[in-house]
Formats: C-alpha cells, structure tokens, sequence
C-alpha cells in the first residue's frame, strides 16, 4: 500500500458540518488536517460492516471537530449507491485526537472478483486549512477497492493448469512451459495440497495455504521437496542428483480466493549429503485451477 507522511505542521482551523445547510464552525488555533494518505486501498469482505478512510490533524484540538465530506464524481469508476456508500457525509476528530474516519459501506455483492474500483473523496475545508505542495492535495484522496471472498482449501482442489518460469529455463522433457497438474488435499496437514507431477513427471509439490488474514493471503512451499533430478533436467550432476525447492525469501507467494489462482515464487537450489552445493534461480510461477473440460483441452494441446 503507498503511504504518505503526515506533515508536522503547527496550525489548525476546523470546521463542523451541522444539519442539512452545512454551517460551519471555525476554530482558531493554527494546524492542518488531511486525509492521511493521498491513495488507499482496501478489501471488501462478505461480512463487513464498513472500512475506514483516515484523516488526519497536526495539532490535537480541546473540543471535537467536524469536517464535511464529499464525493467527486471526475476520475471515479465505482458506482455510489451500487458498489459503495457512505455512513455519514461528515467525519469527526474527537477532542484530543489526531485522527477521524470516513466509514465507508462496500457493496460485496455488486464488486465483480477481479474489479478495481475507486473513487476520490474530498474533505471540505477553508483554504488556510489546506495542506498542498507541489505534489499532494491533502485534502482529496482516492479510494480503490478489491472484493475479498472467504477463504475455503476446497477450492484449491481440482485441476490446476501450472505456467513457470522454472519451466521455461529448465524444461527437460516437457515441451512448453505449461502443464497440468492435479490438487488434492494433504491427508494429515491442514490447508495443505499436493500438487501431482506439477513441474516434472513422477515429483509431486506440497503447498500450504494461509487464509487467516484476508490482507496477507498467502502461500508456502516447505523447504527441501524434491522437483527433479539434476542429470535430466540440468544435463550434469554437481549435487546428489536431486534439484530441490522452496518457496523464494526474497519474493511473497500468494494466493487470490476471488480468481482461483496462485502465484509461487519458487527457489531451486542444489545440495550434497545436506550440505548447500548452490541456488539454480528464483523463478515465477502461476498455478490457475481450471475444469475438467478445460485441463482435457489443453493437455491435447500439449500432447499430454
């Protein structure tokens, strides 16, 4: 997520929204206040009630202060009133605070798996409140929102149509760098699978979901799986034949529950009697679950 820093400035005039005429009250210490961050993103789930859009003041104030909210429509593709509405048209800073919320309502139902939907909010302040410079307008930021499903291992089973990088350098007897594997779940660990032949014939790969946090969906690869042997695949042996596999440190795998797909950073790496002989690479790979109709078709594409 981008961050922008909340200037520490000293000043601060407020203003409070009061009933349908929007009168405003203006207070007289020296601050500003803003929308923390100029772009911010968010998961809308099944069950949520709302998310928080924050704002931000420099100086903390003795009494609460009231800022309106409005909505520009110019750069907007999410839909008031069909993707999303607000709770209040006003957000508050309570006394002694720093911050407030804009509480916003996502429409899951009406949020498509793969949209991007954003809209822009305005705070409405007076112009000596405004933090601008050459590059931020602290008083608009831009909302995107992503539909979160829930996270079920079941829909990781099935037919799973596996596009690698670690193919493409490496393809050894396959002849694209496509295949199609078979998920199924682990018998003893929880949200487990094993993917069947998923990069080479006759070596199966176990990963492990982590679906707890819905903002960090992501997947594991525990260290030392076999993927192949080193003579068929590389053309030499400097290890014990074996070219084994792991999730990548440097790279997050991750999953989307919405698309049904994975993506898995893979680290190859050679070893002798336990012992690091070397790192092959680290290499992208995309695991998308398909039909059963689908996985048919392109395994006769591929002559599989």
């Amino acid at each position: 997520m981008k961050r922008l820093p909340i200037y520490i400035i000293s000043a601060l005039v407020a203003l409070a929204a009061i009933g349908c005429n929007e009168q405003y009250i203006t207070y007289n210490d020296n601050s500003y206040v803003m929308f923390s961050e100029q772009e911010q993103y968010f998961l809308v789930q099944e069950q949520q009630e709302y998310f928080s859009v924050a704002v931000g003041a420099t100086v903390a104030s003795k009494e609460d202060r009231t800022f309106g909210v409005e909505i520009i429509d110019k750069g907007s593709n999410a839909i008031e009133g069909k993707h999303y509405r607000l709770l209040s048209n006003s957000v508050t800073i309570p006394a002694g605070k720093l911050s407030g919320e804009v509480r916003v309502k996502g429409m899951y139902e009406n949020i498509g798996p793969a949209d991007s939907l954003g809209f822009i909010l305005k705070l409405i302040v007076p112009e000596e409140m405004e933090w601008n410079d050459l590059y931020t307008d602290g008083t608009q930021t831009k909302v995107v929102m992503y539909k979160s499903c829930p996270f079920d291992i079941n829909n990781f089973t099935g037919w799973v149509l596996v596009s690698s990088m670690f193919l493409q350098s490496y393809p050894g007897d396959n002849v694209s760098y496509q295949r199609v594997s078979e998920a199924v779940l682990h018998p003893t660990e929880k949200n487990t699978i094993i993917l069947k032949d998923c990069f080479y014939n006759g070596y199966d790969v176990r990963i492990k979901f982590h679906g707890n946090d819905p903002e960090k969906p992501l997947i594991t690869m525990e260290k030392g799986q076999v993927l192949t042997d080193e003579q068929s695949v590389l053309g030499w042996i400097v290890g014990d034949d074996h070219i084994l596999g792991t999730n990548s440190p440097y790279y997050d795998s991750y999953f989307n529950a919405c698309q049904g797909f994975a993506v898995l950073w893979l680290e190859a790496y050679v070893e002798n009697l336990g012992e690091p002989v070397g790192t092959i690479g680290h290499f992208y790979n995309v695991l998308e679950w398909i039909s059963k109709e689908e996985a048919d078709e392109i395994k006769a594409e591929l002559g599989l």
